[in-house]
């Protein structure tokens, strides 16, 4: 009989707010992905096109820590339901690049969540000092690089450690 893994004892605080905040982020976004008739991951990766601009998949796996392989996945499902068409690239035959689409009616469906949202968070920092705020920028700014290079190490192709049931 396998034993089951328990939690550690006394989690560090850091590592409970960690998974708070990671799990209200992820179902924010997928509440917002659903609307739009998308997974969290679509949705995430065309806000990726839209701030960058038009990509290539390689690009798209570099600011998405995906791999290729993926991205072509996500891609597809985003041109079958009509958020991004692949165009030929002029400078290299052999690749495309990927363009969002349909970006104002995106922006205008969107808008009003984001708008409450800004509210909401406004509100909160108007609790905290300048100082306060420069340093959970930082803290934030350090975790989002953290968190990319995770990624890019549980997608990338040279990960062997993947679980088994």
């Amino acid at each position: 009989m396998k034993q089951k893994l328990q939690p550690p004892a006394s989690p560090s605080p850091g590592r409970e707010l960690g998974r708070e905040l990671a799990t209200a982020v992820v179902l924010f976004h997928e509440a917002i992905a659903s609307r739009l008739g998308l997974s969290a991951t679509e949705w995430r990766c065309w806000g990726l096109l839209e701030q960058y601009g038009p990509s290539t998949a390689g690009r798209l796996a570099e600011l998405s820590g995906f791999t290729t392989g993926a991205i072509t996945g996500i891609v597809d499902r985003l041109e079958r339901a009509g958020y991004a068409r692949r165009k030929r690239n002029p400078h290299d035959r052999r690749s495309v690049i990927i363009h969002p689409l349909r970006i104002r009616a995106m922006r205008r469906q969107v808008w009003p969540i984001f708008e409450s949202l800004g509210q909401g968070m406004s509100q909160v920092a108007n609790n905290y000092t300048r100082k306060e705020l420069d340093a959970v920028h930082d803290y934030l700014q350090k975790t989002v690089q953290v968190l990319h290079a995770e990624t890019v190490k549980l997608t990338s192709k040279d990960h062997s450690s993947r679980s088994t049931r």
